[in-house]
């Protein structure tokens, strides 16, 4: 499938011209090229049957531990399941001291403290869910208030919903100015910004055209990173959605000069599929994405097979989930 064509801007184009109003955020969603979406899923299909040799693959394994964002949310989370889980995130395989960490636990906005604790200055990341998650069904300051309070608990990072009842009705200069508001929450008084997800619920936006205008509309309101998933909702991350996205953070650095994350997230179970989709991040977007600043896998049991694979390939042998802790 060739390359969609990237929408003419100067680098640094700040889109004023284009959020005034609905009806000019409108023209402008409506106006990005549209999805092949049959082309979409061959050329996924195709990239996925890529090969690669072992020490490639030992390289992708270790990157892929670095990109897992260790996550927990359910309503039986306690202190101690997420400390337990902190725990892992800095050492996931404590036989093993090569064995890199993985890039972030996340968790619901009260147990970010126990979260940070445990992690402290160690380089893993607190993520915290927000803004009414998973529904994104609340008012606009209720979803400020519970941004606000996870990065005063010392969130590095928050993972919002959008509204897709807005998206879906049109109504994308909602969404642009709650993802705005969002944003601006996520500054603690003390001046630190946590970082910016911003999830679209694909598996809830019907088309690939919806996925590419959801990923626009995300950007240009100043998400760090867009994501593809609460995880709740089936399908959740695939990977036709995930190589539209990143087409479209691509052509966004090639329109602005601004650099954008990817965060596929659910149904991401064996290091097979990761490692298809990291193979698709170098195809797409580049090599510049990967890195666990710019690609994140939102998992919660990705990291068990990764140490699995890994353990084989480092001792010849290999280990059961047993060898691992249960998430």
């Amino acid at each position: 499938m060739p390359a969609p064509a990237t929408p003419e801007a100067p680098a640094g184009w700040d889109f004023s011209d284009v959020v005034g109003s609905d009806s000019s955020l409108r023209r402008f969603l409506h106006g990005l090229p549209g999805v092949d979406q049959v082309g979409a899923e061959a050329r996924a299909a195709q990239l996925g049957t890529r090969s690669i040799k072992t020490t490639a693959k030992a390289f992708a394994l270790d990157l892929a531990i670095r990109m897992v964002d260790l996550t927990t949310l359910e309503g039986q989370d306690t202190p101690g399941k997420v400390r337990a889980l902190a725990a892992k995130a800095m050492r996931p395989d404590p036989s093993d001291p090569t064995c890199p960490p993985a890039a972030a636990v996340c968790v619901y906005p009260d147990m970010v403290a126990d979260v940070k604790q445990v992690l402290g200055d160690s380089g893993v990341k607190v993520a915290s869910v927000a803004t009414a998650f998973p529904s994104g069904r609340a008012a606009l300051d209720v979803k400020l208030a519970d941004t606000r309070d996870a990065v005063a608990a010392g969130a590095d990072e928050i993972d919002m919903v959008i509204d897709r009842g807005a998206f879906l009705s049109g109504r994308y200069l909602q969404v642009f100015e709650e993802i705005v508001a969002v944003r601006e929450a996520c500054t603690a008084a003390d001046g630190r910004e946590a970082h910016l997800k911003v999830i679209f619920e694909t598996g809830e936006l019907q088309t690939l055209d919806n996925v590419r205008r959801a990923s626009w509309l995300a950007m240009m309101a100043g998400g760090h990173f867009i994501k593809t998933s609460t995880g709740k909702v089936q399908p959740a991350a695939t990977l036709p959605v995930t190589l539209v996205m990143l087409e479209a953070v691509r052509d966004f650095r090639e329109a602005t000069g601004q650099m954008v994350g990817v965060k596929p997230a659910g149904g991401i179970r064996s290091s097979k599929d990761a490692i298809k989709y990291l193979v698709m991040v170098n195809e797409v977007a580049g090599a510049d994405w990967l890195d666990p600043d710019w690609f994140r896998f939102g998992a919660s049991t990705l990291l068990n097979d990764l140490l699995m694979q890994r353990t084989k390939m480092t001792t010849g042998r290999y280990s059961g989930p047993d060898y691992f802790t249960l998430d």
